[in-house]
Order: structure tokens, then C-alpha cells, then sequence
């Protein structure tokens, strides 16, 4: 009668069970799918936890390991989002949540469709290898397009205090993120073959090998790599002075109060002449102030002209101003000035990659019905067309302008063209004290080991740096506080493999991602047609 009342009265209670059981398993992948996505965000700036992207990638590995074009797809989606979501929350500091969940979502897209690669992939010999190139051939896209292309995110920014940084002065960004995912990978593979080991007790020598090699070989060369890293000075040594003024104002309107971080800066930098003058620090051979330092055209306004004019002068020493000019007729442009002491300006360098939704609006139509912030970019800026490099006092110093630091070639380019330093002027001031200026600012340590050159980050608010060409940072600022960074630095001309190549490493990643893509397409045919 018990039994009886039991199935009657709680007909659910018998199942309730097995179905827990079964949905426990089918929670599994989507959830390390999502913590595969977190542990690659946390391994970025500012957190010096760069080694959590190897279980990141080993986590990765398993998630995809031969799945199926759908499910990969969905698993890939999951991890990037929890990759993208967090690493890129700074941009809806100020404008809301909708821009920053539409460009991560975009950036999880891509990573979804490199999942499925991935995947197809796994079912091949020596899968790391392959799976890890296919994770590059993903990076070069998501660098390219749409909209000129979006690099940050790539696995290589976020190594800048790792045992592979070493690596980016042999073959630049791609072969250090190629290193690290196949290093991750090949974990994940250890792992597995020890599983089927304990399983059927097989342990094939070949396969022994190949995985000792995936995990041993990225570091064996990182080590291998270390004697490029070098920050001797090979031509001597240039005193630079960096000038961060401050803003006014957190925000997107903190260009309403255009005049007064024009004047914060030539005010801290007639504080640093007088520095000077009383023997508190030494005197610079130039100085370097951040992008959007000037956004009232000194061309066009005299009130401005006389400023800038005024503080250049009372430090006696060429200066590079960021400044936004506006022509009579057509696009704007985000320009660096070289300003001399006695001249005036002499030279300009207008940014090259600007960076799409934020200095021009591509779609504004369809963009307005997400945000209504669309409106505050009335006149779009226009990109450059020449390479930016400037004499000052004899020091041939490479322009890269915020968001070109994240392009390879942006920064290339420079170094081939005689760059000996490496400038980065800098406005955060929009992402408030987001992680963005951190990541960013390891964006430059990388750069500086890639090209083996000094590289200096004048940033109107956020953290400005001096960095070494090994990459360490000798001296930095405090977020929102106005100061001036003087150091001497050293200057090189000798050109690392990495620049010497070109993108040449990564057209060869690039080139056995499609390989192995072809030879998965190859195998699938047959049997297709077996069937």
C-alpha cells in the first residue's frame, strides 16, 4: 500500500534523480567553456596572473575537443563572452552598456568561428599544433576586419610579465600568442593521453614526443630567445620628459573643458622648467605630451597657439603636442606636432589607425538606434598617410598614437623607419579608471621587447610610463594626477628578427591553420561518401 502511494502521490520523485544526474554532465562543457573565457581575461593587466591562460587553453582543449560544428560553435560563443565581456567592460565607462555588449559580443563571434576550427582540427596528429594556429589565423582576422579590425584581446598583450615574453622579439605578437595557445594545448593533450593511458594502459612513444614537445618547446625557445632581449644603449642615451596634466573632468564632456587641459599642461610643463632651472631634475633633450593635450586647433585659434608657444619655450626643448585639428574643409585630424622652441611648429604626424564609433562613425544611422551617443562625434576624423617619425634634438623618436599600439604594423613601420624610441601619447580619459590604461600600457612593454626600443607613454589621465626595451617600467604615474616622468633612456637602431620579418611569422601561422583546416575538409570527404 506504501509503494502504491508513493507512485500515485509523487509520481516525479523517482525520476528526480536520474534526471539531475543527466543534467549535470551536459552542464559540464558550457560551464568550462565559460571559465576557459575567464581564466584568458584574468591572465590580462592589471593582475599579474599571466600563467592562468595555459589552464585557460588546457580547459579550452577539452571543451572542444571533437565536437561537433554546432556544439563548438555554441562552446566557443560561451568562451568568448566570458573572455570578451569582462576584458572589455571599460568600454561602456561612459556611454552605457549597449556599445560594450555589442563589441563584445562581435569579438566573441570571431572567437566562436575559430572555436569551430579548433574542433575540426582535433581530430588530427599533433592537434595543439594545429588548434594553436588556428587561434592565430583568428587573431590576424579579428586584427583586420571589420572596420580596419580590432587586435585587443590578443593572447600576446596579456604576457607581458610571462616567461614567453622573450618570444616577441624572434617573431613578434603572432608568434608569441602561437607559443602561449600551444603551450595551453598542449597541456590539455598531457592530460588526456595520461587519462587513456590509465584507461587501456597504451602509451604510444610517438604520441610521448609530440605532447612533451608542444608543452617543452614554446619555453625551450622563449629561453633560446632571451639574448635578443637587450636594453643596452647602442646609440648612446636621450633624457625624455613625459608631461601628464590631468583633466578636469571624468568622462566623454571632459572635452567641453578644452581649454583647461590644454592649460594643465602647459602649466606642469613650465613646473618642470622650473624644476630644471632649480636643479631638481635634469634638463630633457625633448618632451613628450599625450594625445589630445591641445583639442583646440593651434592653427586656428591664437589663444592656444600662445600657450603651447609660451610652455615650449620656458622648457627650451623641442616638444610633441597632441592636438586636434580642423581643417577648413573636409575630416578631422588627430594630429602630433612638433613644436621647437624658437620655430614653432615644424612637423606633423596624423594618426593612422583611428578607431571606428569613436573618432568617426561608420553606419551612423544603424549605430544611432543602439545609443544616441553617436552624436557626439558630429565631424569624423580622417586617418594619416605617413609613417610618423620626428627628429628632436637628434633622436629620431617613432609616433604611435593610443590606438595604434595595438596594430603590429603601426608600430613596424616607425622602427624601420629609423625610429631609435618609441612614443606612445595617450587619452584615456574617456574609460575613467577602467582596466583599459593598464592594458594598454603592457600593449607597450610588449612592443618594446618586439622591437627591442625604449618606449615612453605620455597619457593625459591615465598611467603614464617610461619603459626599457626589455620591457620593464622604470618609472610611471598615479591615475588622474598631474606629474612629469624625466628619464634617460637608451637608444638602439639594430632591428630584431621580429621586425626584420615583418608579418611574415604570422602569414606563416596563418598558412598551417588553412592547412590544417584543408587536411580535416580532405579526411571528411571520403567518408562522407563511405557512408
Amino acid at each position: 500500500m506504501s509503494t502504491t502511494i508513493a507512485q500515485v502521490g509523487d509520481p516525479q520523485k523517482p525520476d528526480s534523480a536520474p534526471r539531475a544526474g543527466r543534467l549535470l554532465p551536459r552542464l559540464a562543457r558550457p560551464g568550462a567553456a565559460v571559465l576557459s573565457g575567464v581564466l584568458l581575461y584574468a591572465s590580462f593587466p592589471p593582475r599579474p596572473l599571466w600563467w592562468l591562460v595555459l589552464p585557460g587553453f588546457a580547459l579550452l582543449g577539452w571543451v572542444l575537443f571533437e565536437r561537433r560544428f554546432r556544439a563548438a560553435f555554441g562552446l566557443g560563443l560561451l568562451a568568448g563572452l566570458g573572455f570578451m565581456l569582462p576584458l572589455l567592460h571599460w568600454t561602456g565607462e561612459e556611454v552605457g552598456p549597449v556599445p560594450w555588449l555589442a563589441l563584445a559580443a562581435a569579438e566573441a563571434l570571431f572567437i566562436a568561428v575559430g572555436c569551430v576550427g579548433i574542433s575540426a582540427v582535433s581530430r588530427l596528429p599533433c592537434r595543439p599544433v594545429w588548434a594553436a594556429a588556428v587561434w592565430t589565423l583568428d587573431e590576424a582576422v579579428r586584427a583586420r576586419v571589420p572596420f580596419g579590425g580590432f587586435p585587443w584581446g590578443k593572447i600576446a598583450f596579456g604576457q607581458a610579465d610571462s616567461v614567453f615574453l622573450p618570444l616577441a622579439a624572434l617573431g613578434g605578437t603572432p608568434l608569441l600568442s602561437f607559443a602561449v595557445v600551444l603551450c595551453g594545448f598542449g597541456l590539455f593533450e598531457a592530460v588526456r593521453r595520461l587519462h587513456v593511458h590509465r584507461a587501456t594502459g597504451e602509451l604510444p612513444r610517438g604520441a610521448v614526443v609530440a605532447v612533451a614537445a608542444t608543452v617543452l618547446v614554446p619555453v625551450a625557445a622563449a629561453l633560446a630567445a632571451l639574448p635578443l632581449v637587450d636594453d643596452s644603449a647602442e646609440d648612446g642615451t636621450a633624457t625624455v620628459a613625459a608631461i601628464q596634466g590631468n583633466v578636469p573632468r571624468l568622462g566623454l564632456d571632459f572635452n567641453s573643458q578644452r581649454r583647461a587641459v590644454l592649460d594643465n599642461h602647459a602649466n606642469r610643463t613650465e613646473q618642470l622648467a622650473r624644476d630644471v632651472k632649480a636643479g631638481k631634475v635634469p634638463q630633457p633633450d625633448f618632451v613628450l605630451w599625450p594625445e589630445n593635450s591641445s583639442d583646440l586647433d593651434p592653427y586656428r585659434n591664437a589663444d592656444a597657439r600662445i600657450v603651447i608657444d609660451d610652455a615650449v619655450k620656458a622648457i627650451g626643448v623641442p616638444t610633441v603636442v597632441g592636438a586636434v585639428v580642423e581643417p577648413d574643409t573636409g575630416k578631422l585630424r588627430n594630429t602630433l606636432i612638433q613644436w621647437d622652441p624658437d620655430k614653432g611648429p615644424v612637423d606633423t604626424y596624423d594618426k593612422r589607425h583611428i578607431q571606428p564609433f569613436g573618432e568617426y562613425m561608420p553606419m551612423r544611422s544603424v549605430a544611432r538606434v543602439f545609443s544616441s551617443d553617436v552624436d557626439r562625434v558630429q565631424r569624423d576624423f580622417g586617418p594619416g598617410k605617413k609613417v610618423g617619425v620626428f627628429d628632436l634634438s637628434g633622436t629620431s623618436v617613432g609616433l604611435v598614437t593610443c590606438y595604434e599600439a595595438a596594430f603590429d604594423d603601426a608600430v613596424r613601420d616607425t622602427v624601420e623607419h629609423g625610429a631609435q624610441l618609441i612614443a606612445v601619447p595617450s587619452n584615456n580619459a574617456t574609460f575613467g579608471r577602467s582596466e583599459m590604461t593598464y592594458q594598454q600600457l603592457a600593449m607597450s612593454r610588449v612592443r618594446a621587447v618586439e622591437h627591442s626600443r625604449s618606449v615612453v607613454v605620455p597619457v593625459t589621465s591615465g598611467v603614464s610610463a617610461v619603459i626599457r626595451p626589455d620591457g620593464t617600467v622604470v618609472q610611471k604615474t598615479k591615475m588622474f594626477t598631474p606629474d612629469a616622468l624625466v628619464d634617460e633612456v637608451p637608444l638602439r637602431s639594430s632591428l630584431t628578427p621580429a621586425t626584420r620579418m615583418g608579418p611574415l611569422p604570422e602569414g606563416v601561422l596563418a598558412l598551417l591553420a588553412v592547412i590544417g583546416l584543408g587536411w580535416v575538409t580532405a579526411r571528411a570527404v571520403p567518408a562522407r561518401r563511405a557512408r
